[in-house]
């Protein structure tokens, strides 16, 4: 875990924010989802989203992408309202990668053919398109299994490939949907490591919603809890496992990080 903290951004001299969600409520028919939400996410953060399930984490992902309108508020990319754009303008002009919780790969394709369907529509030159796939499978270490069916990958494997198809789009914001479920210990680390590298070394911002607090404060530099809808709390992550409304809604007083 050493190393994935040597990297963590600690504070951001000149905040610039590249997204922002202002007063936005949601509901499904007469259940409220989300209640009057507002939150900056800024260039070069890794910002965590917290909350037991059905809280609405992966609903603001919705909402991001634009798969889903809110009913009330305002959602801005770089400074622009994009609440009337659609899913490929935003992925397209804001340059937006997501990763799903479950999915986002074509299950009977290999994983090289999975790289070169989404490569396909994403990079017009050959050559180039090329070199991204060579570049993102010796980044992720895929080497010794691109001709293996995306079906028959471990769950880690299938989490790289997901993030190298999303990473063909070169996104500067990058949604990971509860990355760390489902995976053991030595995944999980190597999949925070990667999340690090990303911010580190390609200069992405990354947004992760999960509800394993412990992995996901490993990694981030922000993050925020919701409860009934609504962000009761945001901070660091030494800030926020100390925050009373934080404890109370979510971590409970036996929670303990590093």
């Amino acid at each position: 875990m050493g190393i994935i903290k040597k990297f963590r951004i600690k504070s951001f001299k000149n905040k610039k924010s590249i997204l922002s969600l202002k007063n936005i409520s949601l509901s499904f028919k007469k259940r409220q989802i989300l209640e009057n939400i507002s939150f900056d996410i800024n260039e070069g953060e890794i910002f965590g989203m917290l909350g037991p399930n059905g809280v609405g984490k992966s609903t603001i992902f919705n909402l991001i992408t634009g798969l889903i309108k809110p009913d009330d508020g305002q959602i801005f990319i770089n400074n622009e309202e994009v609440n009337e754009y659609p899913i490929y303008l935003r992925t397209s002009k804001f340059k937006i990668g997501y990763v799903p919780q479950y999915g986002g790969y074509f299950y009977d394709l290999t994983l090289l053919e999975n790289l070169n369907a989404v490569a396909e529509v994403l990079v017009d030159d050959h050559r180039k398109r090329a070199e991204k796939i060579n570049y993102l499978v010796s980044k992720f270490e895929l080497n010794q299994i691109t001709d293996i069916k995306a079906r028959f990958l471990s769950g880690g494997q299938k989490k790289k490939l997901v993030i190298a198809m999303a990473l063909l789009g070169e996104p500067e914001l990058l949604l990971l949907d509860e990355c760390f479920a489902a995976l053991d210990v030595m995944t999980i680390k190597m999949l925070q490591q990667i999340i690090v590298n990303l911010q580190f070394e390609n200069k992405i911002t990354i947004c992760i919603c999960d509800h394993q607090a412990r992995d996901l404060l490993t990694c981030v530099d922000v993050a925020m809890v919701l409860s009934d809808g609504k962000v009761i709390a945001k901070g660091s992550p030494s800030e926020l496992v100390k925050n009373q409304n934080a404890k109370l809604a979510y971590f409970g007083d036996s929670f303990k990080f590093n």
